[in-house]
């Protein structure tokens, strides 16, 4: 672009300085470039926008039918799918042939425009000639000079196309890189974290609904290596409650703590290494099983990764081709449901956290491996401050106590025997656990001399 536009502004100097009539034709078919630029620029951006918004939801639609092709398979609707591919590329076809015209016009206009300009010197270039006013040398060097024009007029409609799909492009990854955090770091740090959380006057509504709060007024202490299970119906607002403390999500009322310094007030990095959590449905990445668990302890010695896979019970990963080093493909997909529960509960322990929360983590394993998780995980949460989303009874005992959750407050915080015998609303949540099975004995689903 330098080298055209430096060329075209010499040229036309020089084309003055040697015959001035002839050099105004030259200077004056800049003027419709000029403009034909400008008008092809502005339509240009928002179709190249267009097409790459377009094959953004082409990619997307493609994504997702790999990887939820077990479920399309399932519904048998794979022809919806297909359809739904389909109408994506026909609009995007669509776009892109509506840009390449575009194109074609702006860069024939470009071809034209110097052609014309050669015609109309030639023509005065010759009655020129023909009065004595300019000598044939002179002609046949302004016109060669002119030719010499016409390459970098051309050039410019692929150059501005260019330069306009970049934009576009770049434009699309500034909103990322200038999207301003909502969630921002303080500057303090805790020198001998003990774990201590608290939950004071907590409110929180999600940003697009605010006048619908998950939670309103809830107050939780948890002391230092103290596990408390939450337990409420679905919806109301547990794991939200657990994204709270790593400020995953922040509060809109009240404050969370951490042994007494508000949570905003903490530089993020820190708190975040203070704080693991184990999700219900985990992410692992498209690395090898060692980098998945060393995420959050990049410097964990084999001894340690050892010991947080026995808690998880995920020694399977020495089972797999390569060992630890096996890559374990995009989200995990090539493991189970339990195997990727189990893996990211390893991940959350080896990081030896203060704070250690599982989003109800235990909700794919099987019950035998179950129980021997939950016995280790005892060990570790005898040291550690643990919040235990949990919707099963065997979940809830590994808690000290149990907290309520009920209408956007912790209303009951108590013992699970105690809650169970005193609060309604609690047995109701867990009575799934001890649902009556008609194939049992009297149809009570219960061993004969057992009590429920």
């Amino acid at each position: 672009l330098l080298i055209n536009v430096v060329q075209l502004t010499a040229t036309t100097v020089v084309l003055l300085h040697m015959y001035w009539p002839l050099g105004l034709v030259v200077a004056a078919a800049s003027a419709p470039i000029v403009w034909l630029s400008m008008r092809f620029e502005k339509r240009y951006v928002v179709i190249s926008r267009r097409v790459q918004d377009e094959q953004g939801d082409l990619a997307t639609y493609a994504e997702e039918g790999a990887v939820g092709i077990r479920v399309i398979k399932s519904f048998g609707r794979s022809e919806h799918v297909s359809a739904g591919y389909e109408r994506a590329a026909d609009r995007l076809h669509a776009t892109s042939m509506e840009k390449v015209r575009l194109s074609a016009r702006f860069w024939t206009f470009l071809e034209v425009i110097p052609n014309v300009a050669v015609v109309i010197v030639l023509a005065l270039g010759a009655y020129g000639v023909g009065r004595g006013s300019l000598t044939p040398g002179e002609l046949v060097a302004f016109i060669t000079l002119l030719l010499s024009l016409v390459w970098p007029v051309s050039s410019l409609g692929v150059i501005l196309a260019m330069a306009q799909e970049a934009m576009t492009a770049s434009a699309r990854i500034l909103e990322i890189f200038d999207t301003e955090p909502s969630i921002v770091g303080g500057d303090r740090r805790i020198d001998a974290p003990r774990g201590h959380v608290r939950f004071e006057a907590v409110d929180f509504a999600f940003p697009d609904t605010p006048d619908t709060p998950v939670l309103a007024g809830l107050d939780l202490d948890i002391a230092p290596g103290e596990t408390v299970a939450l337990v409420g119906a679905t919806g109301s607002g547990k794991t939200v409650l657990t994204a709270l403390v790593p400020r995953l999500w922040d509060v809109t009322g009240g404050r969370v703590t951490l042994d007494g310094v508000d949570v905003r007030e903490l530089e993020l990095e820190h708190l975040r290494s203070l704080v693991a959590t184990a999700f219900e449905d985990p992410t692992l990445f498209s690395m090898s099983a060692r980098e998945n668990l060393t995420l959050g302890r990049a410097d964990a010695t084999d001894a340690e990764i050892d010991e947080a896979l026995q808690i998880a019970q995920a020694q399977f990963v020495h089972d797999l081709p390569w060992g630890l080093d096996t890559r374990i493909g995009e989200q995990g997909m090539a493991l189970s449901g339990g195997q990727r529960q189990r893996l990211a509960l390893a991940r959350a322990v080896l990081t030896r956290p203060t704070v250690l929360v599982l989003d109800d983590t235990l909700s794919a394993l099987d019950v035998h491996t179950e129980k021997l998780v939950e016995e280790a995980l005892r060990r570790v949460l005898a040291d550690t401050t643990g919040i235990v989303v949990a919707h099963r009874a065997s979940t809830v005992l590994l808690a000290d106590k149990v907290a309520l959750l009920q209408g956007g407050r912790i209303t009951h915080v108590d013992q699970h025997s105690e809650l169970l015998a005193t609060v309604p609303a609690y047995r109701e949540l867990l009575a799934a656990e001890a649902e009556p099975d008609p194939s049992g004995p009297s149809g009570t689903g219960v061993p004969e001399g057992v009590s429920a």
